[in-house]
């Protein structure tokens, strides 16, 4: 069993991995230290072959810690500092001393509340919440309505990402939990600076969607969609189009980015003798789409950018980070060693603490994107140093 910690002026992480539940938990905690007793809010995320004893870890971790707020959930793998633990037995903790004015735990948000709890609503008010880390449940349909109720009643830059795991999908805010979204607010005196990186590069140009049905493209640009797409992606792919699975994907530009961004959605299937791409999202004639590949080195060059602009518009020491990937990426998009954690800390600073997890799909004001990196910077005097 391996165990480490990384702690800076405000927050501690810890990681374990290579155990069971209560050796995970219990190495966490020695490797922590005193900081738990100084600290009053703590992050946990595990890896989903712990899935059934996330109930055992919260009430552990209340108990050796007395810290009643908890925010976490599962993952195909962890995220700390200059390490990535992916498809293994893992744990990520990190702890701090935050004022409690200054933080406001989100319970869950399940798609039949049309108004978020009347004490969330009412801190909101006094706070003006700016920042906010979410978990959504991936079984729960129309997640991102959700995720726009909550940004449109707190105000808040929402981030995070959605439980992956091959049992339960359980969440932590507060209590354990599930079949909704939930997670933490951060007051307006919290500084916090965050950013995007994609995993897919374009291998064409912007089409504009002439008739659509569902999730299916019947044609672009007034031509068949899958002569459209062949042509994109090429004659070496178009020959042998099963090397295309998990490979070349659909990109649909964010409407009103200043930056290009797009959401990446699967490929679900063409059709060559009618014409035909299916994806993973409604379309309709009028949409744009692109379509796109994954590519290691770009992305790695896109995350690298990312991280620089990030850390300078934090603009001083960070605390703290959250750092939320898609399961697509870490070892499947970059290779063995830890290589897409080991960058970011290159950049960021070896000392500064980082958490987060492997997710079914990442979340950035309020949209739900795949195949990309989503990382958050808290950097604060307003914390208080254990």
């Amino acid at each position: 069993m391996t165990e480490s910690r990384v702690q800076s002026e405000g927050f501690s992480v810890a990681h374990a991995t290579g155990g069971d539940w209560k050796e995970l938990t219990e190495a966490c905690l020695l490797a922590l230290g005193k900081s738990v007793k100084e600290s009053n809010l703590g992050f946990v995320y595990v890896s989903d072959s712990l899935d059934e004893d996330l109930h055992m870890i919260l009430k552990r971790l209340k108990e050796a810690t007395r810290i009643h707020d908890w925010v976490g959930t599962i993952g195909f793998g962890v995220c700390v500092s200059g390490a990535e633990f992916f498809d293994m037995p893992a744990m990520a903790l990190m702890v701090g001393m935050v004022p409690p004015e200054n933080f406001c735990i989100l319970p869950t948000i399940r798609p039949g509340d049309r108004d978020l709890p009347l004490e969330v609503l009412e801190w909101a008010r006094k706070h003006h919440p700016v920042f906010g880390i979410i978990h959504a449940d991936p079984r729960v349909p129309g997640l991102e309505k959700i995720f726009s109720r909550i940004q449109g009643q707190t105000h808040s830059f929402l981030v995070g990402g959605m439980t992956a795991s091959r049992g339960s999908m359980d969440q932590i805010a507060g209590d354990v939990t599930d079949g909704g979204v939930s997670g933490i607010l951060f007051g307006s005196d919290i500084g916090v600076a965050t950013g995007l990186t994609q995993g897919c590069s374009p291998i064409g140009s912007l089409h504009r969607v002439s008739r659509g049905r569902d999730n299916i493209i019947l044609a672009l640009d007034g031509q068949p969609a899958f002569e459209v797409f062949k042509e994109d992606i090429g004659e070496l792919l178009a020959r042998d189009l099963s090397k295309i699975n998990g490979y070349v994907h659909a990109a649909l530009p964010v409407i009103g980015s200043d930056t290009g961004d797009y959401v990446v959605r699967n490929l679900l299937g063409v059709y060559p003798e009618k014409g035909w791409v299916s994806i993973g999202e409604r379309i309709a004639a009028g949409d744009q789409v692109m379509f796109v590949r994954r590519d290691g080195a770009a992305a790695k060059a896109d995350l690298e950018k990312m991280v620089s602009e990030v850390k300078a518009r934090a603009g001083r020491l960070p605390r703290a980070a959250f750092y939320f990937t898609c399961v697509a990426r870490g070892p499947n998009l970059f290779g063995p060693s830890s290589a897409e954690l080991a960058t970011i800390s290159k950049i960021l600073g070896e000392d500064v603490p980082l958490i987060g997890f492997f997710a079914n799909g990442e979340i950035s004001n309020s949209r739900l994107y795949g195949y990309t990196g989503i990382l958050a910077i808290i950097h604060l005097s307003v914390f208080l140093s254990p």
